[in-house]
């Protein structure tokens, strides 16, 4: 059966390129440009991964994370963050709140999906 990853993110170009790596590895891909969105589409499909920005408009990912957290279906669903909040309180918080992971951008694709493949596996 086929793993299937949310990303959840704002950024076009961020989004297209994860996208199409994670299809590459046989990923279904489900994709929100905010946490609204992501938020939506939790409502009707339970990803084994939700990669995750945390600065976006209407809902941030802090916020997507603790309603992610708050909903008993979604227990087993890992979470990573994807950001450009690289401060060690900024990843203290994410990881608090219970992220299984913080990665800050700029990132490498391959490495994205070596983290995500070690959660999931």
């Amino acid at each position: 059966m086929k793993k299937k990853i949310l990303i959840v993110d704002d950024e076009p170009n961020i989004v297209m390129s994860l996208e199409y790596a994670f299809k590459k590895q046989h990923f279904e891909v489900f994709i929100a440009r905010d946490g609204s969105e992501a938020l939506e589409i939790l409502q009707h499909q339970i990803p084994d991964v939700v990669l995750l920005d945390i600065m976006m408009p209407n809902v941030d990912g802090y916020q997507t994370l603790t309603k992610i957290r708050d909903n008993d279906s979604l227990q087993h669903t890992k979470v990573v963050f994807l950001t450009a909040k690289n401060k060690a309180s900024d990843i203290e918080k994410g990881l608090q709140l219970g992220a299984d992971k913080y990665v800050t951008k700029p990132f490498s694709v391959k490495k994205i999906i070596s983290e995500i493949l070690e959660l999931v596996t």
